[in-house]
This record gives structure tokens, C-alpha cells and sequence, in this order.
């Protein structure tokens, strides 16, 4: 199965889309636990992203939402419009230095919250997988 969404680059955007993708989701391979908490957080921290970072909250521009959902897994898709970024060069946000900063906390929960984070080459594409427990 799968599922699609274009999301406009507005924040006010990041909750109903989070919902209705969320609600759509058969059971089966999450838990409802996970799609309650992991997914539903993974996802509304991924599009604000997409959206914040990605396309500058550019009202011409918009967030394309892909899910997957196999068997084994549930994939999250998320690509946004703009220029990419190098996920390497993101600081990590739990060195003492770092801990008063703003920067890299984003990607530090969306790597704990699910199984895997992968970006396409550009680095405007993010792929979050969750898989079945």
C-alpha cells in the first residue's frame, strides 16, 4: 500500500497532514503504539523540517509525502523543493559545546525514533523507516 500527500509550505500545515496520513495507516505492521507516538512525531518533525528548512517556508513551493507500507516495514518519504543539505555535516547536538545550541536536535530524535534515517545525494529527500513490531 501506499500513500501520498503534497503538503504547502506553511507550519500550520505540519498537524492535519501528520493526521490524516496517520489515521490512513492500516494496522499491521506498527503497533499502534509506534504509529501513536514514533511515527506521528518522526513524521510532524520531518515535514517542519521539510518545510522550515528546506523550502524557507516558500508559499510557491511544496513538501511531497510518500509512505510505503509492506509487510515488514512502514517508509516514510519526505522531499521538499529545496537546495539539500549534507546530514554529515549536521553537528551532534549532545557534545557539551553543543548543548546551548539550536542546531542538529531534529535529527537526533527523528534517529531515535525510528529504525533508520537514509537522505538521497541532493539531501532534500529523507526516508524514515519503522519496522513491524
Amino acid at each position: 500500500m501506499e500513500l501520498s500527500l503534497d503538503v504547502p509550505s506553511d507550519l500550520e500545515y505540519v498537524g492535519p497532514a501528520v493526521e490524516l496520513i496517520a489515521d490512513e495507516l492500516p494496522g499491521g505492521p506498527l503497533s499502534p503504539r509506534r504509529i501513536r507516538f514514533n511515527f506521528r512525531t518522526a513524521f510532524a518533525e520531518a515535514l517542519a523540517n521539510a518545510i522550515a528548512y528546506g523550502n524557507h517556508r516558500d508559499p510557491g513551493r511544496l513538501v511531497r509525502v510518500r509512505v510505503e507500507v509492506a509487510r515488514d516495514a512502514v517508509r516514510l518519504h519526505v522531499t521538499d523543493e529545496g537546495n539539500g543539505f549534507d546530514p554529515a555535516g549536521v553537528p551532534d547536538p549532545t557534545i557539551p559545546d553543543n548543548l546551548p545550541k539550536e542546531f542538529g536536535r531534529g535529527l537526533f530524535v527523528l534517529r531515535h525514533l525510528v529504525d533508520e534515517v537514509s537522505f538521497n545525494p541532493k539531501g532534500n529527500v529523507i526516508c524514515l523507516t519503522l519496522r513491524a513490531g
